[in-house]
């Protein structure tokens, strides 16, 4: 592993690679213009060439300088910054067109929001979550746009509040379980993280003194950008245009919940007893240094990183080696396709989560209470 310097940053040359995902936009239009075969094009390259050009880029170890300022970040921040406008406008205005094109059918209606629902998830929800963990309300308040087009805004009270402080116990939902296929995981998550992202906002309130009906309960909030999307899609394209709306949401939170189920699958905390657990390391999250998925998803694979130093904004994210953090054998595009075919999945992953048990707990000699989240909840952060 490298280190490159913090003035390297600066060049936008350095940054372009992270801005793959603006070619969606132009193959959205495309489809929805030309109709036919053309309207699989946005999972044919977000799914398919990428997975591709992984196999013939190989892995990107390298790491930036951590002492890099955010003047030097610009180029890489400004891509999180100017996709929500764009991607509201896309999605909108495709709403207004698709329900009045009379050269497209109902097959390739359907498959063209199905390709924008991989749009707004792989690409949204993912700039939203660097976008939330950010200070500044401008940046907090574009993730709250993205994951209202969606219908998701609970996530990020579910991600900030519950994910993080407690991925790898049973309190966290989208630590998938040993041996837990995705079409188990889905169903539970999508309840879990709503009555989970609830309580979370409750006790917050609560510590305040305050009603979970006062007006900072954020989940006022969410619930009137997401009306409002909803009002937009209809006014827009008519009942057409709302039933198009719902299926990209649909899409989009089933890309989210793929991608949570491959970052934590069977990586669970020490339990150290009296609802105690130990902190987060890197070693908790599947890590993947795949250089051009991690191009696409502005180093999401990075993801024991990420959890190690919340902090962190996407560029400055570190990679590991196996000494420290399990690696994936694929990246993200290539690892979501597989979680939906669960006796494969677990023929690929299940090896893997048995030898990081004996490298790193090689003394834990029960793993049933893990495997099934029944150890004790965690009674205080770690």
């Amino acid at each position: 592993m490298s280190t490159i310097p913090a003035k390297e940053l600066r060049r936008l040359r350095n940054a372009l690679p992270f801005w793959l995902s603006l070619l969606m936009i132009p193959l959205a239009i495309l489809g929805a213009t030309q109709g036919g075969w053309t309207v699989f094009l946005l999972p044919i390259y977000s799914w398919g060439l990428f997975s591709l050009l992984d196999a013939l880029t190989g892995h990107n170890e390298d790491n930036l300088d951590l002492s890099a300022s955010e003047h030097d970040l610009f180029w890489y921040r400004l891509i999180t910054l100017i996709w929500p406008p764009l991607q509201f406008a896309t999605l909108f205005g495709l709403i207004w067109y698709v329900p009045q094109a009379e050269h497209l059918g109902v097959g390739e209606k359907i498959g063209l929001f199905f390709g924008m629902g991989v749009i707004s998830g792989t690409i949204g929800i993912n700039y939203s979550h660097e976008l939330m963990h950010q200070k500044n309300r401008l940046e907090r308040g574009l993730a709250d746009l993205l994951l209202a087009m969606v219908l998701y805004c609970h996530f990020r009270s579910e991600h900030l509040r519950v994910h993080h402080p407690w991925v790898g116990t049973p309190r966290d939902a989208v630590t998938a379980r040993y041996n837990e296929g995705f079409h188990r995981f889905y169903p539970r998550v999508l309840v879990e993280c709503l009555t989970s992202a609830w309580a979370a906002e409750k006790a917050m309130l609560a510590r305040r003194g305050l009603s979970v009906w006062h007006r900072s309960n954020p989940f006022w909030r969410y619930g009137l950008l997401q009306l409002a999307m909803l009002a937009l899609a209809l006014a827009v394209g008519g009942m057409e245009g709302l039933a198009l709306f719902l299926l990209q949401a649909g899409t989009a939170i089933w890309q989210l919940e793929l991608v949570n189920y491959i970052e934590h699958y069977g990586l669970t905390r020490r339990h150290l007893g009296d609802g105690k657990y130990e902190h987060v390391l890197p070693r908790h999250s599947w890590n993947a240094s795949h250089r051009a998925s991690n191009w696409l998803l502005i180093n999401l694979q990075r993801h024991s990183d990420h959890h190690y130093k919340p902090d962190r904004r996407f560029p400055l994210l570190q990679t590991y080696a196996e000494e420290e953090a399990p690696q994936l054998p694929f990246g993200y595009p290539a690892m979501t396709t597989l979680a939906m075919i669960p006796p494969l999945w677990r023929r690929v992953m299940n090896p893997r989560v048995r030898a990081w048990r004996r490298q790193f707990y090689p003394d834990i000699t029960d793993w049933a209470p893990y495997n099934k989240a029944r150890n004790p909840m965690p009674r205080s952060a770690a």
